[in-house]
């Protein structure tokens, strides 16, 4: 589909599947170097990135663990810069290497409060790895490890992504139409 409503919205295309494909596998591939042999714990941020999150990992052939935790700073299409924690980590991250799978970090708020959050907790290396990164809304001074595509800073749909908790059933990525 070249275009599609979401709500009162409509976005155009902007990333097709094979193009997410090539990406996760890219970065499947650096993470397999940088970390085999140091069984990590993968942390998936829910909702968003439960795709990518799937299609990275299995792409991964080494021992790691995967849990998930649920932050939000979104409301609509804007952000609260108000993180709330939904969902929490359950596991001892003491001496762990721990790797932070998003989706998309734009402001990097929600990501600059988990990283604390888990170095508190002890974790001996916190990475983080996003399919999308906005440096343009990048507010941040803390590094991305594994970063799949950088985009301008539109707001998009699709591959887990959301508006008001819909559109992430589709296989692609839209962007709002202007």
């Amino acid at each position: 589909m070249r275009e599609i409503t979401v709500l009162d919205k409509t976005f155009d295309l902007f990333l097709e599947a094979s193009v997410i494909h090539e990406a996760t596998t890219r970065m499947a591939q650096k993470i397999t170097e940088d970390l085999r042999g140091k069984n990590p714990l993968f942390l998936v941020v829910l909702n968003g990135a439960f795709m990518f999150a799937s299609d990275l990992i299995k792409q991964l052939d080494f021992d790691c663990e995967i849990s998930f935790v649920k932050l939000s700073s979104y409301s609509g299409t804007k952000t609260t810069a108000v993180v709330r924690e939904l969902i929490g980590l359950d596991e001892v991250l003491h001496g762990r290497t721990v790797v932070i799978v998003e989706d998309i970090i734009d402001t990097g708020i929600t990501m600059a409060n988990t990283k604390e959050k888990l170095k508190k907790l002890e974790a001996t290396d916190v990475r983080l790895a996003t399919l999308l990164f906005k440096p343009g809304a990048f507010q941040m001074d803390y590094k991305i490890d594994y970063v799949g595509l950088e985009i301008p800073n539109d707001f998009i749909v699709g591959y887990g992504l959301d508006y008001d908790g819909l559109g992430r059933n589709y296989p692609d990525i839209y962007k709002l139409k202007p």
